[in-house]
């Protein structure tokens, strides 16, 4: 039996946990799991992995959470190496409107107009956008590197 023909993107760095399945880069079903990356990600990809071939797997490799980047990368870096698909990586703020994103306590990642990326807290009337899978998967926002972009704030 032949097997559809996919890419993925997930987004792990809030809850819930979204992962879109593409196929000719057009959203044909949506995940939305809440959970640990670390509990969620191996349970849906069995089921994707058993459904579909994967031509590629896109993640947002950050800014946002520490712990659910790096178990992301880790776990979707062994399926790619393990099954010989190329990973790709994208940043959160191209998946919330460039929204502020939780950082560490009450701080937020801030994407300044010059890329560089600042942290801080809310204003008042700062609004927050959620994550949005976006219904064609454009890949001129595939990051040159798939590594972790953990954007750490100095401890004080």
């Amino acid at each position: 039996m032949l097997k559809l023909k996919i890419d993925i993107l997930v987004i792990s760095i809030a809850s819930p946990i979204l992962i879109g399945i593409y196929k000719d880069q057009q959203l044909i079903d949506t995940l939305s799991i809440d959970g640990k990356t670390s509990d969620v990600l191996p349970i849906i990809f069995q089921d994707i992995i058993n459904q579909y071939k994967i031509n590629t797997i896109t993640y947002v490799n950050g800014p946002g959470s520490f712990m659910a980047i790096k178990v992301a990368f880790i776990f979707l870096r062994t399926i790619c190496i393990t099954q010989n698909i190329p990973l790709f990586a994208m940043s959160g703020f191209d998946l919330n409107n460039n929204s502020p994103i939780k950082a560490l306590g009450k701080k937020y990642f801030f994407n300044r107009q010059d890329g560089k990326i600042d942290i801080d807290f809310l204003n008042d009337d700062t609004q927050i956008d959620p994550f949005k899978l976006p219904n064609m998967l454009d890949m001129c926002k595939l990051l040159s590197s798939n590594e972790p972009n953990y954007n750490l704030p100095a401890v004080n």
